[in-house]
């Protein structure tokens, strides 16, 4: 009669390890939804066109400022950097330890004014976990402003700055952004009506 309990606890045991194996697998590689991301054409001729040019290291001063401000850095901390590429640097908790975590991107400017970054590396600690995952991860964990679209499935992020909420109904249009060059060109354009 002992035999049988342990032996029963044991298969009991060993299948809710399979289960949880199964589930976390699951979450992992389930892709997530999203609508594919269409840049929205803005109205220039509603707009008084003013011509800025930054450096990497403002810009990178303003960025994470932004984020502060806007209490985008709260449960995960994380920073954004632009060095040759736009780098996302960032924790990953796992258990009681804090995961380091680099997401590094090759950012395209749209004809639209936005940006769109591709993934070209990404560093989680030692471990090797898909992009889709962390991509994952950052999307629904990190607070992103809502004009940042991650899409983990194409291991791309949309950053719509037109559609940036500012002062005065203000928009921001990306000209040049040339990282290696340290070529970064915007038009800031101010309602006329």
């Amino acid at each position: 009669m002992k035999k049988n309990k342990w032996k029963l606890f044991f298969f009991v045991l060993l299948g809710l390890n399979l289960a949880l194996f199964v589930l976390l697998a699951v979450l992992i590689y389930t892709p997530t939804e999203h609508q594919a991301y269409e840049p929205k054409e803005l109205n220039e001729s509603a707009y008084a066109p003013f011509s800025i040019s930054a450096n990497k290291q403002d810009l990178n001063g303003v960025i994470n400022h932004y984020l502060e401000s806007e209490g985008m850095t709260g449960a995960f901390d994380y920073q954004i950097f632009l060095n040759d590429d736009v780098e996302l640097i960032g924790s990953l908790p796992v258990f009681t330890q804090e995961i380091q975590m680099k997401l590094a991107f090759e950012p395209t400017a749209l004809e639209n004014g936005d940006i769109v970054l591709e993934k070209k590396e990404m560093s989680v600690g030692q471990l090797q976990l898909p992009a889709s995952y962390v991509m994952k991860f950052v999307k629904d964990n990190y607070d992103i402003p809502e004009w940042v679209e991650i899409v983990p499935s194409e291991e791309r992020i949309y950053v719509a700055l037109t559609d940036m909420k500012l002062k005065s109904d203000v928009k921001v249009k990306v000209n040049e952004f040339d990282l290696e060059q340290d070529d970064i060109r915007f038009s800031l354009l101010v309602p006329v009506q």
